[in-house]
C-alpha cells in the first residue's frame, strides 16, 4: 500500500489532484483510514494513477477520462483506442482552428505596424533626483526579461509625463513600476526603452545626492551627472501598454513585516514538493493566504479555498527585496488575479507578481 504522499511522488500527480479525483470518482483510494481520513492506494493503481496523469497533461476532459480507465481496467483495448482518437481529432481541430486566428491576427499586427511611425525625433532633457532615480532602478531591475524571443521586454521603460519619470520592466510574469520626480519636461509623453545593460550603467552613475540629468536625443538616451555621461542606444521596439495591465481587482490588504515575512518564505513549505515549469526554467511554489484580522500565512497545501494565492517563490522573495523597506503591503485578489507588493509611503511603487494555476 502507498500513502498519498508515496502514491503523489511516483505517480507525478499531485496530493491535492490526487484528493480531487478521489471526490470525483475517478481514483479512489483503496482504503481510507476510519479514524484520521489518511488515504492508501494498493499496488494496482500506480499504474492507473500514471496513465491519469498522461491523460491529464494531454488535455483529455474528465468525462472521457473515467472511460479511459474503465476501459483500462476491463481490458477493453477497442474503446479506449476510439477515446484517445477521438480525443486527438479535437486536440488537431482546434490546433488547426488555433493555427487561422494566429494569421488573421498577424495580418492585423502588420496593418497597425504600417500605421505606426517608428521614428524617434523628440529631443527631451530633464533633471532627475539621483536618489529618487536609483531607488527607482533598484525598484525594477529584478523583472526585466532576458528571453531573446522578447526583445521588447529586455530593459527598462522610461516613461516621461508632465514632472514623473516611471520605470517599468517586466517579463510576462512579473511587473515592477517605480517612481521619479523631474523637472524641465513640459512636453507631450515621450517613452523609451533603456536596454538592461544600460540600465545597470545608469545605476551605477548614481551615486551621490545630486540632481542629473536624463536626455532623449530621438533614438539615444544619455544619463548626465557632472562630468561623467553613460549613453547608448534605446531599444527599437515598442513596449505594452502598462498601465492596462494595473486594474487589479479590488481584495485583501495585509501589512507584513518583511524580515518574518522572507523567513516565513524562505523557510515555510512548497506546493506539495512539486516543480513547476516557466520558460524551460523549473521553480517551486508558495501558496500564501490572507485571514480576515490581515495576516498572511504560508499554506501547507490547498484545500480549494478561494483565499490561496500560489506565486513562483523565488519572484517573491525578489520582490519583497526590491521593495527596500521594513513593511510593505500584500494585496490579494482572487486566487486568479495578480500579487501586489507596495510599499507603505508610495503607491508609485510597487510589483505585481503573476499567480500559478493550481491543478486539480
Amino acid at each position: 500500500m502507498r500513502s498519498i504522499g508515496e502514491m503523489a511522488r511516483d505517480s507525478g500527480l499531485s496530493v491535492s489532484a490526487l484528493r480531487f479525483y478521489d471526490g470525483a470518482g475517478v481514483l479512489v483510494p483503496a482504503w481510507v483510514d476510519p479514524v484520521t481520513g489518511y488515504r492508501w492506494y494498493g499496488p494496482e493503481q500506480l499504474e492507473e494513477a500514471r496513465l491519469l496523469a498522461r491523460l491529464r497533461r494531454a488535455g483529455m476532459p474528465l468525462a472521457d477520462i473515467r472511460l479511459v480507465l474503465a476501459g483500462w481496467s476491463s481490458q477493453d483495448t477497442d474503446l479506449v483506442r476510439k477515446l484517445l482518437q477521438a480525443h486527438l481529432r479535437r486536440l488537431e481541430l482546434g490546433l488547426s482552428d488555433a493555427r487561422s486566428e494566429f494569421s488573421t491576427l498577424r495580418a492585423l499586427l502588420e496593418c497597425r505596424e504600417k500605421s505606426m511611425t517608428m521614428l524617434r525625433t523628440a529631443t527631451v532633457r530633464l533633471a532627475v533626483s539621483a536618489p529618487e532615480l536609483a531607488a527607482a532602478l533598484d525598484a525594477v531591475r529584478f523583472a526585466a526579461s532576458s528571453d531573446p524571443e522578447l526583445p521588447m521586454l529586455g530593459g527598462v521603460l522610461f516613461d516621461i509625463e508632465g514632472e514623473a519619470l516611471h520605470v517599468v520592466a517586466t517579463d510576462r510574469y512579473r511587473m515592477a513600476v517605480g517612481h521619479a520626480a523631474t523637472t524641465g519636461h513640459d512636453r507631450p509623453r515621450v517613452q523609451v526603452i533603456v536596454p538592461s545593460p544600460l540600465a545597470d550603467a545608469m545605476r551605477a552613475l548614481l551615486s551621490d545626492d545630486a540632481s542629473v540629468q536624463l536626455v532623449v536625443e530621438g533614438d539615444r538616451v544619455a544619463l548626465e551627472t557632472g562630468d561623467r555621461q553613460v549613453a547608448g542606444q534605446c531599444l527599437d521596439h515598442d513596449f505594452p501598454d502598462y498601465r492596462r495591465l494595473l486594474r487589479l481587482p479590488a481584495g485583501h490588504r495585509a501589512l507584513i513585516d518583511v524580515e518574518a515575512f522572507r523567513e516565513a518564505v524562505e523557510t515555510g513549505p512548497v506546493r506539495a514538493s512539486e516543480v513547476r515549469e516557466q520558460d524551460g526554467v523549473s521553480f517551486d511554489l508558495s501558496v500564501l493566504k490572507v485571514t480576515a484580522d490581515g495576516v498572511v500565512t504560508v499554506c501547507e497545501d490547498v484545500e480549494d479555498d478561494p483565499d490561496h494565492v500560489a506565486v513562483n517563490r523565488e519572484f517573491l522573495l525578489h520582490a519583497i527585496a526590491a521593495g527596500a523597506r521594513d513593511q510593505l503591503v500584500l494585496e490579494f485578489g482572487a486566487a486568479t488575479a495578480p500579487l501586489a507588493i507596495r510599499r507603505t509611503d508610495t503607491e508609485d511603487t510597487f510589483s505585481i507578481l503573476m499567480p500559478v494555476r493550481l491543478e486539480n
